[in-house]
């Protein structure tokens, strides 16, 4: 049986710093409040109880999981809310100790009612449960798991997934990098080919290019704003932006007015080696530090990954082909969905479960592998990429100091786009006849080293750099 993970679940639009830890939340606060509304118990519960375990427990204020529980509570979307809105909706809540239910009925509320409970439970590290009670009475009690990349799931989920797959036929039914392989080589087709075709039996032509328009724009707008902010990041760390710096010593004096605009004036800089490795790292910086300030980017698997994507996208855009239409875009986007879903399905895209393996490695495989398509390489050329992107990501641990998604995540981003650009040449230098590990056994072995790797350094930040370099736990 294929498990069917469209591009548009591993491509979304939320909220940072944290798609397992913020948007997987939000998320689960949405599905709860839509469960007690089937059941007919919204209109009844007057007193509401969160309890947070695992990861969500130890890293979550760290990561806003608390914020963007307050949020989901409040009928508000990742996708749409207003981002000036976001500490305004909070500090209400604090302050008045009184929720808007789902933007339809007030109750008390206070913010002592998450509980942060160390403690993990079985069926996966991040786990939430929220509890809904009328008079004193607990009268629905529901349990989430946010599994990675603002996917949420319960427990009896994965039986119902599965009978749900067996009623879509896809053309092209996919689990392991081999079958799309194979697809690509039967039918004399890319990688965004094939997803393509998969894509369209969801949803007609003109809504994807609209999605994956809405995506690019979240993505270029990220970049953008990052490289016009300056300041210091929130949360305790006192880290100061870089990419703003970094950005006007690579612009110089180039004028421009606009995001789209901005771009025909990167096209105008320098491209000597060393500056476009300072713009590859500027860009990717850029998104991630929006990202730890509560900004709006796009998960790419992950938030904590959300940089690499955009920036080895804009890369192509604005030194390998200046001529590059919407068309090149959406073959990167639809060929690094697929790419990530793969390890989705095999394997994990939650640093929680995996380590920073998961989500910098992932999105450095999805980057290496769509960037080799536009750069001509063939299907299997592209997924030699992305073996070679993950080769060199195995292992990597997860351990942000303070629980906030700054050091050493921002700078992993840079450094996971750099890979991909490397991988990607690397890879169309390569016969992949001679090639000696196949992405799918890069992915096992990523999934077996996730499972040996000790709890301390999957989110905890109780392990590596979170308790070496002496700074505050947040």
């Amino acid at each position: 049986m294929s498990q069917f993970i469209s591009v548009f679940d591993m491509l979304k639009i939320g909220v940072g710093p944290s798609s397992s830890h913020t948007l997987g939340p939000w998320r689960a606060a949405q599905q709860w409040i839509k469960t007690v509304n089937e059941s007919k118990l919204f209109h009844q519960i007057d007193g509401i109880r969160i309890d947070l375990f695992g990861s969500l427990a130890l890293t979550g204020k760290g990561h806003a999981t608390d914020y963007a529980i307050l949020l989901g509570l409040s009928g508000t979307d990742p996708e749409y809310i207003p981002i000036a809105e976001i500490e305004n909706i909070v500090n209400q809540i604090k302050n008045q100790h009184k929720l808007q239910f789902n933007n339809e009925r007030e109750i008390t509320f206070s913010v002592e009612n998450i509980v942060f409970n160390k403690e993990f439970l079985p069926f996966h590290a991040n786990g939430i449960t929220f509890r809904g009670f009328c008079k004193g009475k607990e009268i629905s009690t529901e349990t989430y798991f946010s599994i990675g990349g603002g996917f949420i799931v319960q427990e009896k989920d994965h039986l119902e997934e599965a009978i749900e797959i067996t009623k879509k036929n896809f053309p092209f039914p996919i689990n392991w990098a081999i079958q799309l392989e194979e697809y690509c080589q039967k039918e004399s087709l890319l990688i965004s080919d094939i997803v393509l075709k998969n894509e369209l039996e969801l949803r007609p032509s003109d809504e994807i290019d609209f999605e994956l328009t809405r995506i690019w724009e979240t993505m270029l707008e990220s970049m953008y704003i990052g490289c016009h902010t300056e300041g210091i990041l929130p949360g305790g760390l006192n880290v100061k932006r870089r990419a703003f710096s970094s950005h006007q010593k690579l612009i110089k004096d180039t004028n421009y007015t606009n995001p789209k605009e901005w771009i025909t004036a990167i096209r105008s800089t320098e491209v000597k080696f060393r500056e476009i490795l300072k713009w590859v790292s500027c860009l990717a910086l850029s998104v991630n530090e929006v990202n730890a300030a509560l900004g709006r980017v796009v998960t790419a698997p992950t938030n904590g990954s959300a940089g690499v994507i955009p920036a080895v996208l804009m890369y192509y855009l604005v030194i390998e082909n200046h001529e590059a239409d919407f068309s090149h875009i959406k073959k990167f986007l639809l060929t690094a969905g697929e790419i990530g879903s793969i390890f989705k399905k095999n394997a994990t895209i939650s640093a929680a479960m995996g380590g920073c393996q998961a989500e910098i490695g992932v999105s450095s495989a999805m980057a290496a592998a769509a960037l080799t398509e536009l750069l001509g390489g063939t299907a299997a050329q592209s997924l030699v990429a992305a073996e070679i992107a993950m080769e060199h990501h195995l292992g990597l641990t997860c351990d942000p100091i303070g629980g906030l998604v700054q050091i050493p995540c921002i700078e992993r981003n840079a450094m996971g786009a750099i890979k991909a650009i490397n991988a990607a040449e690397m890879a169309l230098e390569t016969d992949p006849k001679e090639v000696k590990v196949p992405l799918d056994k890069v992915i096992d072995t990523m999934w077996e080293t996730a499972k040996d790797m000790h709890k301390n350094y999957k989110e905890t930040s109780e392990g590596g750099l979170a308790i070496n370099v002496g700074l505050p736990n947040c």
